[in-house]
């Protein structure tokens, strides 16, 4: 267990929930029979509107391929409320791996990135998350670090000696919305996947810093020459429920972890049958086989596993509580509803080569409001869907 000490953090989101309705005859001597509530509305179906935000390409170093995106709480530092927050995981000449910076756009058309950060602790920086307060986190692959950076862009920490990392892959800062009237605190912390292991840590932010902890172990991870890193990824939080949301790359999965700030260190150790998917080449028509085990094993479950999903990396909430996954196999966002576990419609967003879909991030309470954003790396810009 390490600590080192940080700023107390806080956490903002909802989620809402869909019910359907049923129908009954006038006529008392006929048989009344319940009628099937339609399936509801996907809701990327009804976002018709694509527009390109701007470049990603830091404007000092040309570092490109935007990997994590995320969207800035508040104003801080060189950050507006609403930012888009983009890190490169290539740098000018295309090397895999070796972008280290940060930028920021604003989310209208025509924005120009600016530079919040560059240094050799973002090497192949596939994600981030920002806290309500005053830090960036993010998990970088190459540099095996996951460094903390306040918003003016000043390295707060490197956390390479801190934790034994082996590849820094998917990232989220969590806290769950406690009961009206409670009087408790709500834990908070940030979750990060590693590539190296296929494991999910938390990072639990204590009044005597930072508590690592391994809570979920066993996820199937390789390195595809087509697709690239699968492992787990894409990691979502709903706040309602304490749900921790982990695409499967490798697997064509999303998995889900219930009440999760409550899961002890190694309190989920996945089986996955087969072991292994041999570098990608796992049939994205045949659904994934999972088993749990350990204390928190109940707190588990497959949320959807299968075609569509066809190398997924990324995925957001939408404002109803559905999932939106980014497939890398296809360009294709597909809808899932989690409580069903129903893909409920799929949307080509790039007709051009696979692997462009890097990183979403969605804002909006309605469908009216309701906005995607994701990194496209075949244009090394963030595009917006709406309606």
């Amino acid at each position: 267990m390490n600590t080192i000490r940080i700023a107390q953090l806080a956490a903002l989101s909802a989620a809402l929930t869909l019910s359907g309705c049923s129908s009954m005859s006038n006529y008392s001597s006929s048989t009344t029979t319940p009628t099937t509530p339609a399936a509801p509305a996907a809701v990327i179906a009804q976002l018709a509107t694509s527009t390109t935000i701007g470049s990603t390409v830091d404007p000092t170093n040309g570092d490109a391929n935007p990997y994590g995106l995320t969207i800035a709480p508040i104003t801080a530092g060189l950050m507006t409320a609403g930012d888009l927050i983009v890190c490169n995981f290539n740098d000018s000449k295309g090397n895999a791996g070796a972008g280290t910076t940060i930028v920021d756009l604003k989310p209208v058309a025509g924005s120009k990135p600016v530079r919040i950060a560059q240094d050799a602790t973002l090497a192949g920086c596939n994600s981030l998350a920002l806290s309500p307060g005053d830090n960036i986190w993010a998990a970088a692959y190459t540099a095996n670090d996951n460094p903390i950076f306040t918003t003016s862009g000043t390295l707060a920490t490197s956390l390479a000696s801190n934790y034994p990392w082996m590849q820094p892959w998917g990232q989220v800062f969590a806290s769950p919305t406690l009961p009206a009237g409670s009087t408790a605190t709500a834990p908070k912390a940030f979750y990060i996947t590693d590539a190296g292991d296929g494991s999910v840590i938390q990072s639990n932010i204590t009044s005597a810093g930072l508590v690592f902890n391994k809570i979920i172990t066993g996820f199937p991870h390789s390195v595809s020459t087509t697709y690239g890193i699968l492992a787990p990824a894409g990691l979502t939080y709903d706040p309602s429920s304490d749900t921790l949301y982990v695409v499967s790359s490798d697997t064509n999965s999303v998995l889900a972890f219930s009440s999760v700030s409550t899961i002890p260190a190694g309190g989920v150790v996945i089986t996955f049958t087969p072991g292994s998917s041999s570098g990608g080449s796992y049939p994205t028509t045949t659904s994934a086989a999972f088993s749990f085990s350990g204390s928190a094993a109940a707190q588990a479950k497959v949320v959807y596993s299968g075609t569509p999903l066809n190398y997924p990396i990324s995925a957001a909430l939408l404002y109803n509580g559905d999932l939106v996954v980014g497939n890398t196999g296809d360009n294709n966002l597909v809808e899932i509803q989690p409580s069903s576990g129903k893909v409920l419609g799929t949307k080509a967003v790039d007709t051009g080569n696979p692997g462009a879909i890097f990183g979403i991030a969605t804002t909006g309470s309605t469908l009216a409001t309701q906005k995607i954003f994701f990194n496209d790396d075949n244009t090394n810009t963030v595009v917006q869907i709406s309606q």
